[in-house]
Protein backbone atom coordinates (compact mmCIF):
# COMPACT_ATOMS: atom_id res chain seq x y z
CA UNK A 1 0.00 0.00 0.00
CA UNK A 2 1.09 3.49 -0.85
CA UNK A 3 1.67 5.51 2.05
CA UNK A 4 1.60 9.40 2.13
CA UNK A 5 2.81 12.12 4.68
CA UNK A 6 1.34 15.71 4.47
CA UNK A 7 4.09 17.79 6.43
CA UNK A 8 2.43 21.44 7.83
CA UNK A 9 4.46 23.66 10.03
CA UNK A 10 2.77 24.96 12.81
CA UNK A 11 1.73 28.39 12.49
CA UNK A 12 4.69 28.69 9.98
CA UNK A 13 5.24 32.86 10.23
CA UNK A 14 4.49 33.05 14.03
CA UNK A 15 6.75 30.05 14.70
CA UNK A 16 9.74 31.47 12.83
CA UNK A 17 9.68 34.36 14.02
CA UNK A 18 9.53 33.46 17.56
CA UNK A 19 12.34 31.15 16.68
CA UNK A 20 14.76 33.73 15.24
CA UNK A 21 13.70 35.49 17.95
CA UNK A 22 14.71 33.54 20.48
CA UNK A 23 18.19 32.93 18.80
CA UNK A 24 19.01 36.69 19.40
CA UNK A 25 18.45 36.93 22.86
CA UNK A 26 14.68 37.62 23.49
CA UNK A 27 12.42 36.95 26.94
CA UNK A 28 9.80 36.11 25.70
CA UNK A 29 8.59 33.22 23.60
CA UNK A 30 5.62 35.30 21.07
CA UNK A 31 4.13 31.79 20.87
CA UNK A 32 3.09 31.54 24.57
CA UNK A 33 1.52 34.87 24.75
CA UNK A 34 -1.60 37.06 22.00
CA UNK A 35 1.21 37.90 19.12
CA UNK A 36 0.19 37.97 15.56
CA UNK A 37 2.46 38.26 12.49
CA UNK A 38 1.09 41.05 9.24
CA UNK A 39 0.88 44.62 9.49
CA UNK A 40 2.81 47.57 11.55
CA UNK A 41 2.05 47.68 15.29
CA UNK A 42 2.04 51.48 15.66
CA UNK A 43 0.04 52.21 12.32
CA UNK A 44 -1.94 48.84 12.98
CA UNK A 45 -2.59 48.53 9.15
CA UNK A 46 -2.44 45.61 7.23
CA UNK A 47 -3.68 41.87 7.69
CA UNK A 48 -3.03 39.58 10.29
CA UNK A 49 -1.05 36.75 8.65
CA UNK A 50 -0.20 34.12 11.40
CA UNK A 51 -1.63 34.04 15.27
CA UNK A 52 -0.71 32.29 18.48
CA UNK A 53 -2.66 29.89 20.51
CA UNK A 54 -3.34 32.37 22.76
CA UNK A 55 -4.48 34.88 20.17
CA UNK A 56 -6.62 32.72 18.83
CA UNK A 57 -8.80 32.31 22.52
CA UNK A 58 -9.66 36.01 21.77
CA UNK A 59 -11.39 34.87 18.01
CA UNK A 60 -8.53 36.57 16.21
CA UNK A 61 -8.86 35.04 12.63
CA UNK A 62 -5.78 34.61 10.38
CA UNK A 63 -7.00 37.24 6.90
CA UNK A 64 -8.71 39.80 9.40
CA UNK A 65 -7.59 43.63 9.31
CA UNK A 66 -4.68 43.90 12.16
CA UNK A 67 -6.59 46.72 13.51
CA UNK A 68 -9.84 44.47 14.26
CA UNK A 69 -7.46 42.08 16.32
CA UNK A 70 -6.07 45.12 18.28
CA UNK A 71 -9.96 45.68 19.08
CA UNK A 72 -10.54 42.03 20.76
CA UNK A 73 -6.84 42.36 22.18
CA UNK A 74 -6.15 45.73 23.30
CA UNK A 75 -2.86 44.02 24.79
CA UNK A 76 -1.69 41.81 21.27
CA UNK A 77 1.69 42.00 20.18
CA UNK A 78 1.91 42.34 16.26
CA UNK A 79 5.25 42.13 14.47
CA UNK A 80 5.52 42.81 10.52
CA UNK A 81 6.43 39.59 8.29
CA UNK A 82 10.10 38.70 6.86
CA UNK A 83 9.41 36.37 3.86
CA UNK A 84 13.13 36.41 3.14
CA UNK A 85 13.73 34.85 6.66
CA UNK A 86 10.83 32.50 5.74
CA UNK A 87 12.32 31.42 2.85
CA UNK A 88 15.37 30.39 4.74
CA UNK A 89 13.95 28.39 7.40
CA UNK A 90 11.46 26.74 4.87
CA UNK A 91 14.51 25.87 2.90
CA UNK A 92 16.50 24.35 5.85
CA UNK A 93 13.29 21.69 6.80
CA UNK A 94 12.88 20.76 2.95
CA UNK A 95 16.44 19.43 2.84
CA UNK A 96 16.43 17.86 6.47
CA UNK A 97 13.17 16.24 5.06
CA UNK A 98 15.11 15.09 1.79
CA UNK A 99 17.71 13.08 4.31
CA UNK A 100 14.87 10.88 4.54
CA UNK A 101 13.74 10.73 0.92
CA UNK A 102 13.83 12.70 -2.31
CA UNK A 103 10.04 11.52 -2.76
CA UNK A 104 8.80 15.20 -1.63
CA UNK A 105 6.49 17.77 -2.98
CA UNK A 106 6.54 21.32 -1.63
CA UNK A 107 3.35 22.76 -1.92
CA UNK A 108 4.00 26.08 -0.43
CA UNK A 109 6.47 27.52 1.90
CA UNK A 110 5.29 26.01 5.08
CA UNK A 111 4.11 22.21 3.75
CA UNK A 112 4.88 19.74 1.77
CA UNK A 113 3.96 15.92 0.80
CA UNK A 114 6.03 13.20 1.44
CA UNK A 115 6.28 9.59 -0.44
CA UNK A 116 6.96 7.25 2.52
CA UNK A 117 6.33 4.02 0.61
CA UNK A 118 9.88 3.08 -0.05
CA UNK A 119 11.51 3.63 3.33
CA UNK A 120 8.37 2.65 5.33
CA UNK A 121 10.15 -0.57 6.10
CA UNK A 122 12.49 0.98 8.18
CA UNK A 123 9.86 1.70 11.27
CA UNK A 124 7.61 -0.49 12.68
CA UNK A 125 4.58 1.69 11.68
CA UNK A 126 4.12 4.65 9.33
CA UNK A 127 3.16 6.78 12.92
CA UNK A 128 6.23 5.86 14.23
CA UNK A 129 7.78 7.09 11.17
CA UNK A 130 6.10 10.38 11.43
CA UNK A 131 6.50 10.81 15.14
CA UNK A 132 10.73 10.43 14.42
CA UNK A 133 10.39 13.42 11.50
CA UNK A 134 7.86 15.46 13.80
CA UNK A 135 10.49 15.36 16.70
CA UNK A 136 13.51 15.60 14.87
CA UNK A 137 12.01 18.89 13.64
CA UNK A 138 11.17 20.61 17.09
CA UNK A 139 15.12 19.22 18.15
CA UNK A 140 16.90 20.88 15.38
CA UNK A 141 14.92 23.94 14.57
CA UNK A 142 12.89 24.59 17.35
CA UNK A 143 9.29 24.96 15.54
CA UNK A 144 6.52 22.32 15.34
CA UNK A 145 5.14 20.41 12.50
CA UNK A 146 1.88 18.76 12.23
CA UNK A 147 1.83 15.18 9.51
CA UNK A 148 -1.03 13.54 8.38
CA UNK A 149 -0.53 10.03 6.78
CA UNK A 150 -2.68 8.30 4.61
CA UNK A 151 -2.75 6.56 1.14
CA UNK A 152 -4.30 9.23 -0.92
CA UNK A 153 -2.78 12.53 -0.65
CA UNK A 154 -6.05 14.65 -0.55
CA UNK A 155 -6.58 12.49 2.94
CA UNK A 156 -3.27 13.05 4.17
CA UNK A 157 -4.00 16.68 3.88
CA UNK A 158 -7.13 16.30 5.95
CA UNK A 159 -5.67 14.47 8.55
CA UNK A 160 -2.83 17.41 9.01
CA UNK A 161 -5.77 19.67 9.57
CA UNK A 162 -6.93 17.46 12.26
CA UNK A 163 -5.88 18.99 16.17
CA UNK A 164 -2.77 21.02 16.25
CA UNK A 165 0.08 21.82 17.47
CA UNK A 166 2.96 18.94 17.11
CA UNK A 167 0.14 16.28 16.87
CA UNK A 168 0.15 13.09 14.18
CA UNK A 169 -2.97 11.89 12.72
CA UNK A 170 -3.69 9.15 10.41
CA UNK A 171 -6.70 9.17 7.78
CA UNK A 172 -6.89 6.24 6.26
CA UNK A 173 -10.25 5.36 3.18
CA UNK A 174 -11.69 3.02 6.24
CA UNK A 175 -11.12 5.97 8.43
CA UNK A 176 -13.09 8.87 6.22
CA UNK A 177 -16.73 7.99 7.67
CA UNK A 178 -15.96 8.26 11.40
CA UNK A 179 -12.90 10.76 10.69
CA UNK A 180 -14.09 13.28 8.32
CA UNK A 181 -17.57 12.91 7.38
CA UNK A 182 -18.99 14.48 10.64
CA UNK A 183 -16.84 17.77 9.84
CA UNK A 184 -18.14 20.83 8.62
CA UNK A 185 -18.29 21.56 4.80
CA UNK A 186 -16.23 24.44 5.07
CA UNK A 187 -13.45 22.44 5.87
CA UNK A 188 -12.96 20.39 3.43
CA UNK A 189 -9.58 20.51 0.82
CA UNK A 190 -10.89 22.94 -2.31
CA UNK A 191 -14.25 23.49 -0.84
CA UNK A 192 -14.03 27.64 -1.34
CA UNK A 193 -16.03 29.69 0.34
CA UNK A 194 -18.41 30.42 -3.14
CA UNK A 195 -18.86 26.52 -3.39
CA UNK A 196 -19.64 26.42 0.82
CA UNK A 197 -22.74 28.76 -0.25
CA UNK A 198 -24.14 26.71 -3.33
CA UNK A 199 -23.82 23.56 -1.46
CA UNK A 200 -25.20 24.66 1.93
CA UNK A 201 -28.31 26.13 -0.32
CA UNK A 202 -28.66 22.45 -1.42
CA UNK A 203 -29.03 21.51 2.30
CA UNK A 204 -25.45 20.14 2.50
CA UNK A 205 -23.54 20.76 5.93
CA UNK A 206 -21.18 18.67 6.53
CA UNK A 207 -18.38 16.58 4.31
CA UNK A 208 -20.44 13.08 4.72
CA UNK A 209 -23.64 15.01 3.48
CA UNK A 210 -21.37 16.25 -0.06
CA UNK A 211 -20.16 12.59 0.61
CA UNK A 212 -24.39 10.78 0.03
CA UNK A 213 -25.26 13.58 -2.44
CA UNK A 214 -25.44 12.47 -5.87
CA UNK A 215 -22.49 13.77 -7.76
CA UNK A 216 -24.85 14.74 -11.07
CA UNK A 217 -26.46 17.12 -9.00
CA UNK A 218 -23.26 18.61 -7.67
CA UNK A 219 -21.92 18.79 -11.60
CA UNK A 220 -25.17 20.90 -11.92
CA UNK A 221 -24.62 23.66 -9.50
CA UNK A 222 -20.79 23.62 -9.37
CA UNK A 223 -19.83 22.23 -12.80
CA UNK A 224 -16.45 19.95 -12.93
CA UNK A 225 -15.41 21.58 -9.36
CA UNK A 226 -18.62 19.77 -7.97
CA UNK A 227 -17.79 16.18 -9.18
CA UNK A 228 -13.78 17.17 -7.43
CA UNK A 229 -14.78 17.96 -4.31
CA UNK A 230 -17.28 14.67 -4.26
CA UNK A 231 -14.37 12.66 -4.55
CA UNK A 232 -12.63 14.15 -2.21
CA UNK A 233 -15.41 14.13 0.16
CA UNK A 234 -15.37 10.27 -0.21
CA UNK A 235 -11.28 9.97 -0.44
CA UNK A 236 -11.02 9.70 -4.13
CA UNK A 237 -7.81 10.56 -4.96
CA UNK A 238 -5.41 8.32 -7.10
CA UNK A 239 -2.81 11.50 -8.08
CA UNK A 240 0.79 10.62 -6.44
CA UNK A 241 4.04 12.87 -4.98
CA UNK A 242 5.44 14.69 -7.14
CA UNK A 243 9.31 15.26 -6.90
CA UNK A 244 9.67 17.51 -9.40
CA UNK A 245 7.32 20.24 -10.04
CA UNK A 246 5.41 19.46 -13.47
CA UNK A 247 5.81 23.58 -14.06
CA UNK A 248 9.40 23.45 -14.42
CA UNK A 249 9.62 21.67 -16.93
CA UNK A 250 6.99 24.40 -18.86
CA UNK A 251 6.04 27.56 -19.66
CA UNK A 252 4.52 30.02 -17.71
CA UNK A 253 4.07 33.89 -16.29
CA UNK A 254 2.49 35.33 -12.80
CA UNK A 255 1.87 38.57 -11.97
CA UNK A 256 1.99 40.93 -8.56
CA UNK A 257 -0.90 42.64 -8.37
CA UNK A 258 -0.27 46.56 -7.43
CA UNK A 259 -3.38 46.64 -5.07
CA UNK A 260 -5.79 43.21 -4.45
CA UNK A 261 -7.48 41.82 -6.50
CA UNK A 262 -11.29 41.40 -5.00
CA UNK A 263 -13.67 40.11 -7.72
CA UNK A 264 -13.95 38.58 -10.88
CA UNK A 265 -13.92 41.46 -13.25
CA UNK A 266 -10.75 42.42 -12.32
CA UNK A 267 -9.36 39.01 -12.49
CA UNK A 268 -10.17 38.52 -16.09
CA UNK A 269 -8.20 40.90 -17.71
CA UNK A 270 -5.16 40.02 -15.43
CA UNK A 271 -5.91 35.97 -16.52
CA UNK A 272 -5.98 37.21 -20.62
CA UNK A 273 -2.70 38.92 -20.70
CA UNK A 274 -0.83 36.17 -18.94
CA UNK A 275 -2.53 33.66 -21.73
CA UNK A 276 -1.42 36.02 -24.29
CA UNK A 277 1.61 36.09 -22.84
CA UNK A 278 2.55 32.16 -21.96
CA UNK A 279 0.90 31.31 -25.77
CA UNK A 280 3.70 33.89 -27.66
CA UNK A 281 6.51 32.21 -25.58
CA UNK A 282 4.88 28.39 -26.42
CA UNK A 283 4.78 29.73 -30.45
CA UNK A 284 7.88 31.42 -29.68
CA UNK A 285 9.63 28.03 -28.56
CA UNK A 286 7.89 25.83 -31.01
CA UNK A 287 6.32 23.94 -28.26
CA UNK A 288 2.61 23.19 -27.32
CA UNK A 289 0.96 22.63 -24.11
CA UNK A 290 -1.17 19.83 -23.15
CA UNK A 291 -1.69 21.14 -19.27
CA UNK A 292 -2.28 24.49 -18.00
CA UNK A 293 -2.27 25.12 -14.16
CA UNK A 294 -3.91 28.42 -12.22
CA UNK A 295 -1.89 29.40 -9.08
CA UNK A 296 -3.29 32.32 -6.86
CA UNK A 297 -1.54 33.95 -3.53
CA UNK A 298 -3.70 35.71 -1.74
CA UNK A 299 -3.41 38.84 0.04
CA UNK A 300 -2.41 36.34 3.30
CA UNK A 301 0.04 34.96 1.25
CA UNK A 302 -1.61 31.02 1.53
CA UNK A 303 -1.37 29.78 -2.04
CA UNK A 304 -3.36 27.67 -4.00
CA UNK A 305 -2.66 26.56 -7.32
CA UNK A 306 -4.65 23.54 -9.72
CA UNK A 307 -4.63 22.12 -13.02
CA UNK A 308 -6.12 20.25 -15.58
CA UNK A 309 -5.58 18.56 -19.25
CA UNK A 310 -6.28 20.38 -22.18
CA UNK A 311 -9.06 18.74 -24.73
CA UNK A 312 -5.67 18.83 -26.90
CA UNK A 313 -2.43 20.17 -26.72
CA UNK A 314 -2.24 24.07 -28.22
CA UNK A 315 -0.61 27.35 -27.97
CA UNK A 316 -3.18 29.66 -28.74
CA UNK A 317 -3.92 32.10 -26.19
CA UNK A 318 -7.52 31.56 -26.26
CA UNK A 319 -7.20 27.95 -25.62
CA UNK A 320 -4.82 29.12 -22.53
CA UNK A 321 -7.72 31.46 -21.25
CA UNK A 322 -10.78 29.45 -21.64
CA UNK A 323 -8.86 26.60 -19.43
CA UNK A 324 -7.23 29.25 -17.31
CA UNK A 325 -10.71 30.60 -16.33
CA UNK A 326 -12.60 27.39 -15.53
CA UNK A 327 -9.23 26.79 -13.38
CA UNK A 328 -9.78 30.01 -11.50
CA UNK A 329 -13.59 29.74 -10.70
CA UNK A 330 -12.54 25.81 -9.53
CA UNK A 331 -10.08 27.74 -7.10
CA UNK A 332 -10.77 31.21 -5.74
CA UNK A 333 -12.16 31.42 -2.68
CA UNK A 334 -13.64 35.17 -2.94
CA UNK A 335 -10.13 36.24 -0.74
CA UNK A 336 -8.40 39.37 -2.29
CA UNK A 337 -5.70 38.19 -4.54
CA UNK A 338 -2.40 39.76 -5.03
CA UNK A 339 -0.84 37.37 -7.02
CA UNK A 340 -2.09 35.30 -10.23
CA UNK A 341 -0.32 32.86 -12.49
CA UNK A 342 -0.45 30.70 -15.25
CA UNK A 343 1.56 27.67 -16.23
CA UNK A 344 1.61 25.07 -18.92
CA UNK A 345 3.29 21.41 -19.12
CA UNK A 346 3.09 18.13 -20.97
CA UNK A 347 4.92 20.47 -23.84
CA UNK A 348 5.35 18.95 -27.17
CA UNK A 349 6.61 19.90 -30.20
CA UNK A 350 4.28 22.16 -31.91
CA UNK A 351 4.53 20.06 -35.70
CA UNK A 352 3.73 17.26 -33.91
CA UNK A 353 0.62 15.57 -34.91
CA UNK A 354 -2.25 16.28 -33.72
CA UNK A 355 -5.29 13.20 -32.72
CA UNK A 356 -8.17 15.38 -34.32
CA UNK A 357 -11.78 14.83 -32.80
CA UNK A 358 -14.51 13.17 -33.92
CA UNK A 359 -15.89 17.43 -33.93
CA UNK A 360 -13.10 18.55 -35.40
CA UNK A 361 -13.33 16.12 -38.82
CA UNK A 362 -17.12 16.40 -38.54
CA UNK A 363 -17.26 20.04 -38.83
CA UNK A 364 -13.89 21.02 -40.08
CA UNK A 365 -12.43 20.59 -43.22
CA UNK A 366 -9.23 19.91 -44.76
CA UNK A 367 -9.58 23.42 -46.44
CA UNK A 368 -10.22 25.28 -42.97
CA UNK A 369 -7.52 23.46 -40.98
CA UNK A 370 -4.85 24.28 -43.32
CA UNK A 371 -6.31 28.12 -43.27
CA UNK A 372 -6.00 27.59 -39.60
CA UNK A 373 -2.32 26.84 -40.05
CA UNK A 374 -1.03 29.30 -42.24
CA UNK A 375 -2.81 31.45 -39.94
CA UNK A 376 -0.74 30.73 -36.99
CA UNK A 377 2.89 30.33 -38.72
CA UNK A 378 2.35 33.84 -40.67
CA UNK A 379 1.07 35.36 -36.37
CA UNK A 380 4.58 33.47 -35.20
CA UNK A 381 6.62 35.40 -38.32
CA UNK A 382 4.75 38.48 -36.95
CA UNK A 383 5.95 38.32 -33.51
CA UNK A 384 9.49 37.33 -34.37
CA UNK A 385 10.05 40.30 -36.67
CA UNK A 386 8.40 42.50 -34.57
CA UNK A 387 8.15 41.63 -31.15
CA UNK A 388 5.75 40.16 -28.49
CA UNK A 389 1.96 41.57 -28.53
CA UNK A 390 2.48 43.19 -32.35
CA UNK A 391 -1.18 41.39 -33.07
CA UNK A 392 -3.93 41.48 -30.62
CA UNK A 393 -6.67 39.10 -30.65
CA UNK A 394 -10.61 40.42 -30.42
CA UNK A 395 -11.52 37.84 -27.94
Amino acid sequence: MRIIFHIDVNSAYLSWTAVEQLKNGAKVDIRTIPAIIGGDQKSRHGIVLAKSIPAKKYGIRTGEPVANAFRKCPNLKSYPPDHQMYREYSRRLMDFLRTYTTHIEQVSVDECYMDFTEIADRFTSPVEGANEIKDEVYKRFGFTVNVGISSRKVLAKMASDFEKPNKVHTLFPEEVPVKMWPLPIGELFMAGRSSVETMKKLEIYTIGDLANTDPAILELHLKSHGRKLWEFANGLDDSGVESVRAEAKGVGNSKTMPKDLTTEEEVLPVLKDLAASVGRRLRKAGQKAGMVSVEIKYHTFNQVSHQMQMEKASNQDQDIYRSAIELFRELWNGGPIRLLGIRTSKLSEESEPEQLSLFDMKFESEETRKKKKNLKEALKKLEGKYGDGIVKKGW
